[in-house]
């Protein structure tokens, strides 16, 4: 079935054809852009289309781009709510263009979509600031949930709280993090990640814990998921990092440097 379909690398192409960056009608004839723009960055035609069509038919506008100089060029023009971005581009691959978008501070949440189930690839992405990856091949439906919720954490529920652990605060509501006094730029699993340990000051979770909290599920790319991105934590939150290590058990946020290692 059509509906059960996955994107594979060299897939034959869906049954819908799709032509790039015009309005696809979904079963409702809506042209998709109520949940904002999605800047799919995919050499792959058939895997692009695919993707338009499912992202478009949950709500969403999309815009493709084959190669990542391309992507770079309009992502300011786009503002999209999110980009969905192949690692293997021709040109400028998907890495680079990570590296650069958050080089030039711009914190949009960025999927990785790689063909290698490499754990190198994933570390590398991660550690350059992105905020989820998949591995072909995978669901258009998984694809539009990761989406989804990405646009949930960088929007956040509406609150007035903010958290502060020694001298790092989290303002809930506009999702704005400061070590020191001065601002710090989070990308979206960073920022709820930071959150969720500072939530709960003196506690220490465990990996499993934490990725079931942060990423939805307790075996998503193993512990060294959380590892990479505690590891970029400390290096934007700098001497002012409350998150410490408990060796063998896991992660808190504590102001008490005595409690675990920085």
């Amino acid at each position: 079935m059509f509906e059960e379909c996955k994107v594979r690398g060299q897939r034959r192409p869906p049954r819908a054809v799709v032509r790039l960056n015009e309005p696809v009608e979904d079963r409702n004839g809506s042209t998709g852009e109520g949940r904002g723009l999605v800047l799919v960055v995919e050499d792959e035609h058939a895997i692009a289309d695919l993707e338009r069509l499912y992202l478009s038919r949950a709500g969403y506008g999309v815009h493709v781009e084959r190669d990542g100089g391309a992507a770079l060029a309009r992502v300011r023009q786009l503002r999209p709510v999110a980009i969905v971005l192949d690692v293997g581009l021709p040109g400028v691959d998907g890495i680079e263009v990570c590296r650069r978008l958050r080089e030039g501070g711009d914190w949009t949440p960025v999927i990785f979509v790689t063909a290698r189930d490499d754990e190198v690839d994933r570390v590398l992405g991660l550690e350059l600031g992105a905020d989820d990856y998949l591995t072909k091949p995978f669901s258009p439906r998984e694809l539009v949930a990761r989406v989804k919720s990405l646009q949930r954490r960088a929007s956040g529920p509406p609150s007035a709280r903010v958290l502060a652990v020694g001298g790092v605060q989290l303002d809930l509501d506009r999702r704005t993090a400061e070590a020191a006094g001065h601002p710090v730029p989070l990308t979206a699993m960073e920022f709820d990640l930071l959150a969720h340990l500072m939530s709960e000051p003196g506690r220490v979770f465990s990996r499993e814990q934490l990725l079931s909290a942060v990423w939805g599920q307790a075996d998503y790319g193993g512990g060294r998921t959380v590892d990479v991105h505690v590891a970029q934590l400390r290096a934007k939150l700098g001497a002012a990092s409350p998150v410490r290590t408990t060796r063998g058990v896991g992660y808190s946020a504590s102001a008490d440097p005595g409690q675990g290692r920085p």
